[in-house]
């Protein structure tokens, strides 16, 4: 999700007026924020085994392998409650009760600030996963 938003939301959001961005981004907050934490917590869990499984069997390079992935999705998280959550929030409620607010372009750009880190982030999980099974 963050990859589409850095690569496709950003650039839309860009073009569309204030209310009109404030409505869409919170529509979509609306529905991801009730959505997205199974897949999210999902993922965290399978993080964990996969740690615990790599470490059970000994393989070291597995387990830091997981090991990073758990820590880059702690800090992803970090990043999702600290900076995301609240300007979801926000655009949720605007969107809800179509008041817009005035820095409504500010707080897009704030999401947008962190979208990079977050898509790096998820990159570093992906890669990180991906060579602990291969060693494991």
């Amino acid at each position: 999700m963050d990859v589409f938003a850095g690569m496709i939301m950003r650039s839309v959001y860009r073009e569309l007026d204030d209310k009109t961005m404030t409505l869409s981004a919170g529509w979509g907050h609306y529905f991801a924020d009730r959505r997205m934490p199974f897949a999210g917590a999902t993922g965290m869990i399978a993080t964990v085994l996969t740690l615990v499984c790599a470490a059970t069997a000994g393989c070291v390079g597995g387990a830091i392998a997981a090991a990073t992935a758990l820590v880059a999705l702690l800090i992803w998280g970090g990043i999702q409650l600290r900076i995301a959550k609240p300007i979801n929030t926000a655009q949720t409620a605007a969107a809800r009760t179509g008041v817009i607010p005035d820095n409504a372009r500010a707080l897009q750009d704030s999401w947008d600030a962190v979208a990079g880190y977050r898509i790096a982030l998820q990159a570093v999980v992906i890669v990180a996963l991906c060579t602990a099974i291969a060693l494991l």
